[in-house]
């Protein structure tokens, strides 16, 4: 039953009492179908909601994204997973529909960040996808509908806890949005500015060959952006997100961030990864931290002792020339700026990780260097003159 407002636990911390969510007039476009979403729960399930919902318009596919701390770990529409990939987000055993294909995507983005998400599916969530949720840590879900199998699945997580929550999708809301911050009222237009095509048209670069798959790429990472708080970078590929580098105050660092994990994403599914000897029972979370040490350069001795807890054998680890030999076939990744590059720095740390494709806003006065560096590694860059700040 909807109603016009929830009380809540508490606000973003338990001191922060009294706490809800509401609207002035009308009942809520939301029903909570069970657990108690809290505060920030309800901010994650929203704001993956709005990417969702944006994903399925332009892509035409069923979307997902996991959702941590206001931020996407990882968002995707429902391109057909490789063998590899479903060995590497541990979905082997599972008849894959296409919201159960998008979550797997998405939540194999950064599986380490996707620990205790909030999840988002454009669609009505099937069995399928209720299955991996099952063996996921997560805190909760946001869809239109869910069959009646799954919600029964999904009501069984966290002891009878899991936070279900039922959204009208053809809800839209007002124009204007307001918020507070120290008592004070701020205001302004909703950011519905279209992400699609028409703002890939600017191709600055000398090299303008851009496939469809990288357009798509490109839209699924702006709308990314649109929706993870800055300054933001996104790299995407094969229908996916792959890393984002989110709430940095320099746009390098996002850079950097964003490419480190698109580069674990991409060691995951490495050899000696896919034949690492897990024990019988093993968490996926515990398989997930072993993977994260695994492949690190510094781990330590002593950091390897629990090792033995969760691997049969501890196995020979890739050097650091086998790891860049196989990083080195990343190739063709599509990159999204919310904001424009001031540095080619950013277009050099992008190159690392096989950026083939960019979309920014352009605007620096240093745009020319920019579009230098792009065009030493014959990158296609567009400017989309569309900022896409979100705080």
């Amino acid at each position: 039953m909807k109603v016009q407002q929830i009380e809540l636990k508490y606000g973003c911390n338990p001191q922060q009492n009294p706490a809800r969510i509401y609207v002035n007039k009308g009942t809520l476009p939301l029903e909570v179908l069970n657990g108690n979403p809290g505060y920030i729960n309800f901010m994650d399930a929203l704001n993956s909601w709005q990417l969702v919902k944006e994903l399925k318009k332009e892509t035409g596919l069923t979307s997902a994204a996991s959702f941590k701390h206001v931020s996407p770990a990882g968002a995707a529409v429902a391109i057909p997973l490789s063998d590899t990939l479903k060995k590497t987000y541990l979905v082997e055993d599972i008849d894959l529909t296409p919201p159960a294909i998008a979550y797997s995507r998405a939540r194999g983005a950064d599986r380490m960040s996707s620990y205790g998400d909030f999840v988002a599916i454009s669609d009505k969530v099937d069995v399928a996808t209720a299955n991996i949720l099952k063996k996921s840590v997560s805190d909760g879900i946001i869809a239109p509908d869910y069959d009646k199998e799954a919600l029964e699945i999904l009501k069984s997580k966290k002891r009878g806890k899991y936070n279900i929550i039922k959204i009208d999708a053809d809800y839209e809301p007002h124009a204007l949005e307001r918020r507070e911050i120290y008592g004070i009222t701020f205001e302004q237009k909703r950011n519905t500015t279209p992400l699609n095509e028409t703002l890939l048209k600017n191709i600055v670069t000398k090299n303008k060959n851009l496939s469809e798959e990288a357009k798509r790429d490109l839209i699924i990472s702006m709308i990314t952006l649109k929706y993870t708080q800055s300054n933001s970078v996104c790299f995407s590929l094969d229908g996916q997100v792959i890393g984002v580098g989110a709430g940095q105050q320099s746009r390098v660092h996002c850079t950097r961030l964003a490419a480190s994990k698109a580069d674990i994403w991409y060691l995951r599914q490495h050899p000696l990864v896919l034949a690492l000897p897990f024990k019988e029972g093993v968490s996926r979370p515990d398989r997930d931290n072993l993977i994260d040490q695994y492949l690190r350069d510094d781990v330590t001795k002593e950091e390897t002792v629990n090792w033995n807890r969760v691997l049969e054998y501890i196995p020979k680890k890739p050097s650091l020339d086998e790891k860049n030999k196989w990083l080195s076939n990343l190739k063709n990744v599509s990159l999204g700026s919310d904001a424009f590059f001031p540095f080619g720095d950013n277009i050099d740390r992008a190159a690392k990780s096989g950026v083939k494709y960019i979309v920014q806003p352009g605007g620096s006065i240093r745009d020319d260097l920019v579009i230098e560096a792009a065009d030493n590694y014959n990158m296609v860059m567009a400017f989309s003159n569309t900022r896409l700040f979100h705080h």
